[in-house]
């Protein structure tokens, strides 16, 4: 009756895996992307964010190696080399993605898809416009940055253009207080630009534990990141010598460049989603049930399209389950209890669990607050004055570790294997059992008293 048992709009993390998965389970699967396979994480978002981490911190490393006895000539850094290395990089991953999609004999159609009706999807691309049917259909589009009304926005970037700049800023301002501001700061603060991170809220990452927040604040402070709370940009004002930003406090901040990580929302512009009668949130995100259906029947949606948890392992579980519940006769329900997530700003930051301010609005006085702040021995010999923080909350009448955060070196890497602990139903008389790795971070999570 139709021309695939399961059609995919968008090749992003959550539509590769569900394609690869179903194709695996016999299915014939179709997708269609308008851009390049990988979506946000692969082209635009995680890999490269990650990439430009790695480049912005040897700033600091080369600083800190004069501690430890090396020597040498003054370092440059070349934007360009690094566009082009990064470029380089992610060609190589799209083709890779291309690869395993056919390797799993999951056609690739590059064009923008469009429901027609609950099983026909309409593909527009150089090519023409053309038609295919299919028995199950998911939507999984991502979402896309969100840009503020105010005049002059036109000269403004999001995360997406910063990655293909074709020279680097001297001055520079970003405006948000989420994970991707923090890390943007982070990134060409660490490059030499002179960074400003402009913030509405009160304190910059909204909705992470308080006192991480805080101390991430004075750390970048520290290494002279201008942040600025209550703060926001109400105008930008293009000039021959660069942008002039008129802030809510009347104030004019003058930057060769502005960004703009002011929130994301689901990417289901022109879908034909309305038509057909799928429910929605007023922001564009996708009601999905447990089991990633919509309000038609047949069709599914999962990843940041949903705005349900918005990362790329996320989504990737959320296909997986999807496919194996619709196709390998094993339903799958994903658990979003306990995710663990990294910022890669720096300091770097690894949370999981509940935050102190969520613990005490859950449990009341049922927790007790471990926390430790020291001087990572790494920058013992080099003099620099970061200091990093752990916390670990537990609920006290079961002794139950609840909520594990950490700022400093190695935060995401540590924070993996606390989170599995954490999934297991560690108990803080488990952590201390533990025998201590050291010298190490990461023994502090065993030796809190």
């Amino acid at each position: 009756m139709f021309d695939y048992d399961f059609f995919v709009i968008g090749a992003g993390s959550g539509g590769v895996r569900a394609s690869r998965m179903a194709a695996t389970y016999g299915a014939k699967v179709g997708l269609c992307e308008d851009y390049r396979v990988g979506g946000t994480c692969v082209i635009r978002g995680c890999v490269p964010k990650k990439l430009f981490v790695y480049a912005s911190e040897y700033s600091a490393h080369f600083s800190d190696s004069k501690g430890f006895g090396w020597s040498g000539d003054e370092q440059k850094f070349d934007w360009p080399a690094l566009i082009a290395a990064k470029d380089k990089e992610i060609d190589r991953l799209n083709g890779l993605y291309i690869q395993n999609l056919k390797n799993s004999d999951v056609e690739i159609i590059q064009a923008r898809g469009k429901m027609l009706d609950a099983h026909t999807v309409e593909l527009s691309s150089a090519d023409g416009v053309r038609t295919v049917t299919a028995d199950k259909i998911l939507i999984a589009t991502g979402g896309w940055p969100q840009m503020p009304d105010i005049p002059g926005i036109e000269h403004a970037i999001s995360s997406n253009e910063a990655f293909h700049l074709e020279t680097l800023p001297q001055k520079m301002a970003i405006v948000g207080g989420g994970y991707i501001a923090v890390e943007f700061a982070g990134i060409f603060n660490g490059m030499g630009v002179e960074t400003h991170l402009l913030y509405r809220g009160e304190q910059i990452l909204r909705g992470f534990d308080k006192e991480i927040a805080t101390k991430l604040n004075e750390e970048m402070s520290k290494k002279s990141v201008d942040v600025r709370v209550q703060t926001n940009v109400t105008e930008i004002i293009k000039t021959d010598s660069g942008l002039n930003l008129k802030l809510t406090d009347g104030s004019i901040l003058t930057v060769d460049a502005v960004m703009f990580a002011t929130g994301r929302v689901p990417n289901v512009k022109g879908l034909g989603l309305e038509d057909l009668g799928v429910e929605m949130k007023q922001n564009g995100a996708i009601i999905i049930d447990e089991d990633f259906k919509t309000s038609v029947e047949n069709i599914f949606a999962v990843g940041d399209v949903t705005d349900r948890v918005q990362l790329t392992p996320v989504a990737i579980k959320e296909g997986a389950a999807l496919t194996a519940t619709q196709f390998n006769d094993t339903p799958t329900r994903v658990d979003y209890d306990n995710i663990p997530t990294a910022v890669f700003s720096q300091p770097s930051i690894g949370t999981v669990g509940l935050s102190e301010e969520q613990a005490a609005k859950k449990f009341g006085d049922d927790i007790k607050v471990y926390r430790s702040e020291y001087r990572s021995m790494k920058f013992t010999l080099s003099g620099r004055p970061e200091r990093s923080l752990m916390k670990l909350i537990t609920q006290k009448s079961t002794d139950k570790v609840i909520g594990v955060h950490m700022i400093g070196p190695d935060s995401a890497e540590i924070i993996q294997g606390i989170a599995i602990a954490m999934k297991c139903g560690a108990t803080k008389a488990q952590f201390d059992a533990t025998v201590a790795v050291h010298p190490s971070s990461a023994e502090e999570f065993v030796l809190m008293k």
